[in-house]
């Protein structure tokens, strides 16, 4: 993927949004190489919040995330393997916590603050983490392709994965996501859908593009 290379002259603010391996961190990671902006993913921030609980019997669970995420250095997250069944639906049940979700919030603020032209995906950065994010995506994409999706990422690194185990656990999650009270799984009304079940990834940023180069003016 080529740079931009016409340089921003303003501050670009987005977020991504959608359920279990929709396409959106293909799709923020692309754009956000692409207009040199600076990537967080907050579905991994959750899978690594429930890492930790999972391997520790601490009794202070709040206290112990609050410590780690304070000075987290976001880059060695992608050194660790946080995409197994068991850490996607642990994820899921501790995103209902609304004080693990404080925490996990006030880190991604803080990024965007920290870094005036960023990306950020999840499952609430357009409706509660950034609401004044200057352009909002969200993908779609049908269980099935998600899986298969989810799956081939996860075969690399375990060859006794099965697929049915996946779609599961997407399953699982996407409804989870959707039905709890807090910072639901929903579409920001000024979100622009991305369905990365028909579009392949060059297709995909030429979209995003267009709408981000109508914003840059560009």
């Amino acid at each position: 993927m080529v740079r931009l290379k016409k340089k921003i002259s303003k501050n670009l603010v987005i977020s991504c949004d959608g359920g279990a391996a929709s396409g959106k961190t293909t799709g923020a990671r692309l754009i956000s190489k692409k207009y040199n902006l600076k990537f967080l993913s907050s579905g991994l921030l959750y899978r690594y919040a429930a890492f930790l609980l999972l391997k520790t019997k601490i009794k202070n669970k709040i206290f112990f995330l609050r410590k780690k995420f304070n000075n987290l250095n976001y880059k060695k997250l992608n050194k660790i393997n946080l995409h197994s069944p068991r850490i996607s639906e642990y994820s899921a049940i501790i995103a209902k916590n609304k004080d693990v979700r404080k925490i996990l919030k006030n880190y991604q603020i803080k990024f965007s603050k920290k870094y005036k032209n960023c990306c950020i995906e999840g499952r609430d950065i357009s409706t509660k983490i950034l609401p004044n994010s200057d352009l909002k995506f969200f993908f779609i994409c049908n269980i099935d392709t998600a899986a298969l999706r989810r799956f081939k990422e996860l075969k690399k690194k375990s060859k006794n994965i099965k697929l049915k185990d996946v779609k599961r656990a997407l399953q699982t999650r996407n409804k989870l996501d959707k039905q709890r009270k807090i910072s639901p799984l929903l579409k920001h009304r000024n979100s622009i859908i991305v369905n990365s079940q028909k579009l392949n990834k060059k297709e995909m940023i030429e979209k995003m593009s267009k709408h981000i180069e109508k914003v840059l003016n560009i």
